[in-house]
């Protein structure tokens, strides 16, 4: 499987949302960090684990992702956005990032891993 051996960090407040994901990604031989649904927790993982790659949703209970993103960014880790604000809602210095619109499917998910994933 093209996923196997990713560790994915999954930044999600909703918790269905979140072990949707996490589930999608376990079954496709992902490793999963989280989910984390803060800020504080987000940025903690991020300073203490290796990981390959982060999904972020865009909004945690009403705070942006933004420093999340510039944290992962000055660490060269690729991110992926789950929103369902459309672009409007992306912190502006990403908005080249990619991004999954909410609510996605099975398939866009892995897709947009496949397509962004470290080589």
């Amino acid at each position: 499987m093209p996923l196997t051996g990713l560790t994915v960090l999954i930044v999600e407040d909703e918790p269905l949302i979140a072990m949707s994901l996490e589930d999608l990604l376990i079954d496709r031989g992902v490793t999963c960090l989280g989910p984390v649904g803060s800020l504080v927790s987000a940025l903690a993982t991020i300073s203490e684990s290796r990981f390959d790659m982060a999904l972020l949703d865009v909004n945690l209970r009403g705070e942006r992702i933004d420093p999340v993103a510039d944290c992962l960014a000055a660490a060269g880790i690729p991110f992926i956005f789950t929103t369902g604000h459309g672009e409007d809602g992306l912190p502006h210095a990403y908005r080249d990032r990619p991004v999954i619109a909410k609510p996605y499917s099975d398939t866009a998910v892995i897709d947009a891993l496949l397509r962004c994933r470290p080589c």
